[in-house]
């Protein structure tokens, strides 16, 4: 059977896409090797400071934005949110750990690091930031995390100046405005064609993946 490419569109900033990992582990409990799980970035906090002021100034602002997620936070009570998210911690943007974690992909597919290590590590940078209140912007930061996910910092820094990383994070950028991605979480599947953006019930992403593993006749219109 073929497997079925699940590609990730989330910004590591997006605590509801912290939510949604709840959800890419039932799929890969469930599924197993007939999902290929593929993460990849786009931009809802590439500048945090200009999103605070246009999107949060007229309701509390940073600490309006904190109180709103705290409250989400509630329905997941499975995911630890550090009180201290948006309050103390503001990073600047979500930009440099995506081009971190890039540079981490590009690693493992070329051999140079484990197997795994690149989702393990969006997986801690996440959870760096909104469970234990780091500044994941900062790259003394990152370089943590990477290590502790047996990514070679080094390495990682070395794809970062030499433009590689930027050239894969333009590459996500690119791809998630061409395929119209409306923010962080987005599910695509079906080469584009089933797109599942938002705070999006496991039951859901698990039909349409249902129906495309049920192979359907040539001749036969998917009825997701």
């Amino acid at each position: 059977m073929t497997p079925v490419t699940l590609t990730y569109f989330s910004d590591v900033l997006c605590v509801w896409a912290y939510f949604a990992q709840l959800r890419l582990d039932e799929i890969q409990r469930n599924f197993a090797d007939r999902v290929i799980v593929e993460p990849r970035f786009c931009s809802v906090f590439g500048d945090t400071a200009r999103k605070m002021e246009t999107a949060w100034g007229e309701k509390g602002g940073y600490q309006g934005f904190s109180a709103h997620l705290r409250h989400a936070a509630e329905g997941f009570p499975q995911v630890a949110l550090n009180p201290e998210v948006w309050i103390s911690v503001r990073p600047a943007s979500s930009m440099s750990p995506h081009l971190a974690l890039k540079a981490a992909q590009l690693l493992e597919t070329a051999g140079l690091a484990p197997q795994g290590s690149a989702a393990a590590a969006i997986r801690a940078m996440r959870q760096a930031f909104f469970g234990a209140g780091h500044d994941i912007a900062d790259w003394s930061v990152q370089s943590d995390v990477l290590a502790a996910s047996g990514i070679p910092p080094a390495d990682v820094e070395h794809l970062v100046r030499d433009g590689r990383a930027f050239a894969a994070l333009a590459s996500d950028y690119q791809d998630a405005e061409a395929l119209k991605i409306q923010g962080s979480p987005t599910f695509v599947l079906n080469d584009g064609r089933q797109k599942l953006y938002g705070n999006v019930g496991y039951r859901i992403i698990e039909a349409n993946i249902q129906e495309l593993l049920r192979t359907p006749h040539p001749d036969q219109a998917s009825w997701c």
